[in-house]
């Protein structure tokens, strides 16, 4: 079983994170952010995930702490979750439309984090969510995540639907990036 339990506790924040990457998709999210909390349990059910979180953060000053730390936390819980990566898939991709919004990641579990984020349109609020704290809860989920992934938004002009597509396509790519597939190593090097 790969579930593992994260936590994180700041001046700043304090965040538990249980995730399993081969639930069905239940979550229970509470970071005191609505709109966050929407992608987040959208990341888990389109993923398959189990998802918990929860995350008490200086929201009196925004949200940026609390979804930078959140991505900090859940970057962590997967790189835990997946112990040495033997018989993962380790690259995927998946193409997400949400109305007048299309986005594709690309991911590759290769123990090098990189992001490259392409996103038009996310700003502004979505509700108290600062649209531009996507990128932000991206790249540490990346480098925590030890994760290379690329993040392209196509089209689209609602910042809703953008994010919302964002944050599906994410969870489709990943879960097919952490699924069993064989039994060795998916390096040349033989570890990732």
């Amino acid at each position: 079983m790969r579930k593992v339990k994260e936590t994180r506790k700041t001046k700043e924040t304090d965040i538990i994170i249980e995730f399993d990457p081969d639930g069905s998709g239940k979550a229970n999210i509470d970071t005191g952010i609505g709109f966050f909390d929407h992608m987040l349990n959208a990341f888990a059910v389109h993923g398959g995930f189990d998802l918990k979180i929860s995350c008490k953060g200086d929201l009196n000053v925004d949200g940026h702490h609390s979804v930078e730390d959140i991505g900090i936390v859940l970057g962590n819980a997967v790189w835990e979750a997946l112990g040495d990566k033997k018989g993962i898939e380790r690259f995927a991709c998946a193409y997400v439309p949400m109305d007048d919004a299309l986005a594709r990641c690309v991911i590759d579990i290769s123990g090098r984090p990189y992001l490259y984020f392409s996103a038009d349109g996310l700003d502004g609020s979505i509700g108290e969510y600062d649209a531009a704290l996507t990128e932000e809860f991206f790249r540490a989920f990346s480098v925590n995540a030890r994760v290379n992934m690329h993040i392209d938004v196509i089209r689209g002009g609602n910042a809703h639907h953008i994010c919302e597509a964002i944050f599906k396509a994410f969870a489709r790519a990943l879960s097919s990036a952490v699924k069993i597939t064989g039994d060795k190593v998916p390096s040349t090097k033989g570890s990732l």
